[in-house]
């Protein structure tokens, strides 16, 4: 883990993850997702539309 890695976003509940951390990974429409956790990622493939 790089202190200086860019913090993303996790799109479903707004969390702030590292990507090295993320659990899971989603790519939608060319953008690659992480993800805090796998209820999260799997939310997000049900329905990435509520989430973009």
């Amino acid at each position: 883990m790089s202190d200086t890695e860019q913090l993303v976003v996790d799109p479903v509940c707004q969390m702030r993850i590292r990507p090295s951390d993320a659990v899971a990974t989603v790519e939608h429409d060319g953008t690659v997702y992480s993800f805090c956790s796998q209820d999260c990622a799997d939310s997000f493939t049900e329905a990435p539309e509520d989430y973009v």
